[in-house]
């Protein structure tokens, strides 16, 4: 790899930052880190960026390591982070990557635009749930604004070449993100294809994925620390009684997050006790029983903590603007809170997400010997293939199933 001068590399960089219409104020708070870290790296004698050069001056300069594990890093350091992430996008792909978009609209081109807003309905023509509607019109959003990163105007002059480009930048993505990538790629490039907008079928130049989803374990919870994470929640307050109603949800009936964010007024029948949606995933009918502790919780979120606004939608944000929360909110963040208040431990090696909840009421049915068509219905899975992953983490059924090494070899 050709890497440019420092110099060159921040000219070429703030071109790109004009096209991509960034404003003046942004821009020289740019040119100023910059300067600092031009200045950080004459002192080291190094000539050209890195991200390892760029990692060792967060850390000399702002101790970022030290902060990170302690999980005291603040807004600022954050910031001049994504600074350095992006010099070493535009010094390894020769464009910005990880924008954050804080733009509604990545794409600067009306053509690629009106071709993207084509592609969005002909997804919904192929009545594509509305997440995978979502998340196939993202990845052709963010391959379309790559294209237009390396000077391409016309979807007809895109090549193998500038695909494999693109799936370069997801180096270091988990296998899933990658295949997810992947997946909505083929369908973003066949329509190209039959819909004569591209002379061949570039989606055979995308490469598949080897691994397989079964080879993950999911991440857990013990239910003590199930226990503790809602023990830690503050229901005394309007947030708090949002935020135990929704980890509920999670945790005992195992709604996916998207569903929980989505879940309206009417979707919870009263009088016969219980919740039915339209799950966004799959595009499927799901009904659960509205369990005791979670009715009551949504009854005092509802009665006692809802922002006196008109929506349909049960969750709100607390903030202005006081609406639902947008898809792109993994609610994240909520769990981390609680977390942190319970003295559960931020392990680097366990996901802490929503979806972590949904896995560790998958493996508690599981290990109550629940049917796996049962748990299926329950998370709303459509085959059972899907929920079969949780077996990996019954070990004490594992182990039923290993095999005696002298008997194998008997036979």
């Amino acid at each position: 790899m050709t890497y440019l001068p420092f110099q060159e590399l921040t000219n070429r960089l703030e071109n790109e930052l004009h096209r991509l219409h960034y404003t003046e104020g942004s821009i020289t708070q740019y040119r100023k880190m910059w300067k600092r870290i031009s200045t950080f790296f004459i002192q080291k004698g190094i000539d050209h960026f890195t991200e390892d050069a760029g990692m060792c001056f967060l850390d000399e300069q702002f101790n970022f390591f030290e902060l990170e594990k302690s999980g005291e890093l603040t807004q600022s350091i954050i910031n001049v982070f994504r600074i350095v992430r992006m010099l070493g996008d535009y010094q390894q792909h020769g464009s910005i990557l990880r924008r954050y978009y804080k733009q509604k609209e990545l794409l600067q081109t009306n053509k690629f635009k009106m071709l993207l807003q084509s592609y969005q309905s002909h997804c919904q023509q192929k009545e594509y749930s509305t997440a995978t509607q979502n998340h196939y019109r993202k990845i052709a959003e963010k391959l379309l604004s790559f294209l237009e990163s390396q000077g391409i105007r016309q979807s007809s002059n895109i090549v193998a070449r500038h695909l494999s480009d693109y799936i370069n930048t997801l180096a270091g993505y988990s296998y899933k993100t990658v295949e997810l990538e992947l997946c909505g790629l083929r369908s973003f490039l066949r329509y190209l294809h039959q819909n004569s907008l591209h002379p061949e079928d570039l989606a055979k130049a995308i490469p598949p994925v080897k691994a397989r989803k079964q080879n993950r374990i999911p991440s857990v919870w013990t239910q003590e620390n199930v226990a503790r994470l809602l023990d830690a929640i503050d229901r005394g307050n309007p947030a708090g009684k949002r935020d135990y109603a929704i980890i509920l949800l999670a945790s005992r009936l195992g709604l996916r997050t998207i569903d929980i964010k989505h879940l309206k007024l009417n979707d919870l029948k009263w009088q016969d006790k219980h919740i039915e949606i339209i799950q966004s995933k799959t595009a499927t009918t799901l009904s659960l029983p509205l369990l005791p502790d979670i009715g009551w919780a949504i009854i005092d979120y509802l009665k006692n903590g809802r922002p006196k606004v008109e929506s349909p939608y049960v969750f709100l944000r607390h903030i202005a603007p006081l609406e639902p929360f947008s898809d792109e909110d993994r609610l994240h963040q909520i769990i981390v809170k609680y977390m942190k208040l319970a003295k559960i431990p931020l392990s680097p090696h366990k996901k802490k997400g929503m979806h972590s909840l949904r896995h560790t009421l998958a493996s508690r049915l599981l290990a109550e010997n629940t049917p796996l068509p049962i748990i299926s219905d329950i998370l709303g899975h459509i085959s059972s293939e899907s929920t079969a992953v949780y077996l990996k983490v019954d070990v004490s059924k594992l182990r039923e199933c290993a095999l005696n090494p002298e008997e194998a070899l008997k036979s």
